[in-house]
């Protein structure tokens, strides 16, 4: 079973990196392989959800890196699985011959593949290290269109945020071995003594809640819209929000170690799903919209965690990816049909487009809350926890469902709208429109918005005690036969009157609405302290590099090449010129030495004699 759960991670990340590598060299079978692979990693997901396997190997001296699949991974990576399939079955009719399909098929199963490993790792190294690979190749698909300046810078929003609360994540490793737990296995980190529990339960806490775009993080969210549709939709749903939600539902038992964390946590995660619902209220851009309310459902989840309803949090989790990831599907199916996202341009779209609209309207029903739908149920489980541990927590949470309410029916009521006479003057303002929804759209669209009506069955008695016996929580508390009619009935008033209110608008105070439009404004706050700075350290270091560190090797190089032709002129004029003058004269020498050889006897007898005379002489004035 060890071979069966790293064939789950491999087939992904092999596969995805194999696509990245062959890039558009593999444009025409990049869509099969994509979803061949997605494919074969949901039946290995399935199986291991079945069988629970384990594996580790050796990773540092004294720490391994841990893989299982328990009764909390094992519905996370049957939904990511799911989930990644039915996003990329779609984007087999998204992009154009023109796209680097392979880059794009590729990044997605990296992405995938990250998040498979993330939600099964057993220790804190290989947590880090798929935590990385995700947030790497998230900053990759939000500026996949890294053509337009504002699409990467869009990206570098996003990956800096998060990647400073990831830091929270080195610094809960560091406090963990500082605090005796060598292995770093998650399960021990409660054991961390004091007071560097507290540091880590910080750092974990503060990795969750900026992955899952939670209050003060929340704004990043905004500028991934910048990505495909097909990128919110994966990005959004089970992966890369739903990881800090899920850590934080994982480690429940490092929340309650600490007197701090878990209210902390929980009234973060209410204010999160009161104050981002309210910001997706006043959106007009519909994928806009969409982000802050993701922003608001994960908030739920946060606040599961720490008033302790995890299963509560896992069932949410499930039904809103997938809810969510439907709901962004059809959001890109619009866009690529009529070159628009903006919620006044929409009208009459659910009309002109049935499949499509009757798919939005069941999601954006089930994103409401109402009842029967799975939302409803899966909020009662978590408004039930919060209940028992705060009162002032079930109010805000029950107040931030009927904002969910709010937001959801004022997006289905602009689609829903009879199609205006002017409506092609709305078209096209984000680019060009094909008239047409992808004809690989409505089946993962409307197998994922079913899926979204129908989980609500695992909040049901039944069911919901599987789960908690299945996550290893049997005593959380459920919701009364009250709760349940209390929420379905502010869910109904709220849903009614948002219909209302929409056909009789009222405008809001400008300032408010723009500050809630602006996402309360925490993008400006987050580049004057974070972004920015970060930014303009690069650029500064980009200076450095060109002008001292590359000048540098410049200099070198040119002074090199002085000294190589200084060289040369020495060689030239000086060494060259001696051994020449050395020959020259050798070669005279040589002619001299020549000519007394003539070949004639008399003549040496001749130069004999007067050899011994010259020596006749020197020996007489010697002596």
């Amino acid at each position: 079973m060890t071979v069966l759960l790293w064939l789950l991670i491999s087939v992904p990340l092999g596969a995805g990196t194999a696509l990245c590598l062959a890039g558009r060299g593999v444009n025409r079978s990049a869509s099969f392989v994509g979803v061949a692979a997605a494919l074969a990693t949901l039946g290995l997901a399935v199986t291991a959800a079945v069988t629970r396997p384990e594996a580790s190997a050796p990773l540092f001296t004294g720490m391994r890196a841990g893989l299982a699949v328990d009764g909390l991974s094992a519905i996370m990576v049957i939904t990511v699985a799911a989930v990644t399939l039915g996003v990329l079955l779609f984007s087999t009719g998204e992009f154009g011959q023109g796209e680097n399909r392979g880059r794009f098929y590729g990044l997605m199963l990296l992405f995938a593949g990250a998040m498979l490993v993330t939600v099964t790792a057993t220790t804190l190294p290989l947590l880090l290290m798929a935590w990385e690979v995700m947030g790497a190749t998230s900053w990759a698909l939000i500026g996949y269109w890294w053509q337009q300046p504002e699409r990467v810078q869009a990206a570098n929003v996003a990956f800096l945020t998060t990647r400073t609360a990831d830091l929270g994540l080195y610094l809960a490793a560091g406090a963990a071995l500082a605090g005796g737990v060598g292995s770093l296995r998650l399960d021990a980190l409660p054991q961390v003594a004091s007071p560097w529990l507290h540091v880590v339960t910080a750092g974990v806490v503060a990795a969750a809640l900026g992955k899952s775009a939670q209050l003060p993080f929340s704004f990043w969210l905004s500028k991934a819209m910048q990505g495909p549709s097909p990128v919110s939709a994966l990005l959004h749903s089970a992966t890369m929000v739903a990881a800090g939600a899920y850590l934080l539902l994982r480690l429940h038992p490092l929340l309650a170690a600490t007197d701090w964390a878990g209210p902390m946590v929980a009234w973060t995660g209410a204010a999160t799903a009161l104050v981002l619902g309210l910001v997706a209220v006043a959106q007009s851009d519909l994928k806009q919209l969409l982000a802050a309310s993701t922003s608001a459902q994960i908030g739920f989840m946060v606040l599961a965690a720490g008033s302790g309803g995890v299963a509560g949090g896992l069932t949410q989790l499930v039904a809103h990816a997938a809810t969510k990831s439907g709901l962004f599907l059809a959001a890109g199916a619009w866009l690529t049909a009529l070159g628009t996202k903006q919620l006044p341009a929409l009208r009459g779209a659910a009309r002109t487009y049935r499949l499509v609209g009757t798919a939005f309207a069941l999601g954006t029903l089930t994103l409401a809350g109402l009842a029967p739908l799975s939302l409803w149920a899966a909020k009662d489980e978590i408004l039930a926890a919060a209940r028992a541990e705060n009162t002032g927590l079930y109010s805000v949470g029950l107040a931030a469902a009927a904002v969910s309410a709010v937001y959801s029916v004022k997006a289905l009521w602009y689609v829903t709208r009879p199609l205006p006479t002017d409506a092609e003057a709305g078209y096209d303002t984000e680019e060009h429109g094909t008239r047409r929804v992808p004809r690989a759209a409505p089946f993962p669209l409307w197998a994922l918005t079913g899926l979204a009506a129908v989980l609500g069955v695992l909040a049901l008695p039944g069911p919901a005690s599987w789960i908690e016996r299945l996550v290893g929580a049997p005593a959380e508390p459920s919701p009364k036969a009250w709760e349940l009619g209390l929420s379905a009935g502010v869910a109904l008033a709220a849903a009614t009157w948002a219909w209302w209110h929409s056909s009789h608008p009222t405008p809001a105070p400008r300032v408010v609405a723009g500050w809630a439009e602006g996402w309360l404004s925490l993008e400006r706050a987050a580049y004057l302290l974070v972004v920015g700075p970060v930014l303009a350290l690069a650029r500064a270091l980009a200076v450095f590099d060109d002008r001292v560190v590359d000048g540098a090797v410049r200099q070198t190089a040119r002074a090199g090449l002085a000294a190589a032709r200084f060289a040369r002129r020495l060689d030239d004029g000086g060494i060259d010129a001696a051994v020449g003058a050395v020959a020259s004269g050798a070669r005279r020498l040589g002619r001299w030495a020549r000519r007394p050889q003539t070949g004639l006897l008399h003549q040496y007898y001749a130069q004999a004699a007067v050899g011994f005379c010259v020596l006749t002489l020197i020996v007489l004035l010697v002596r």
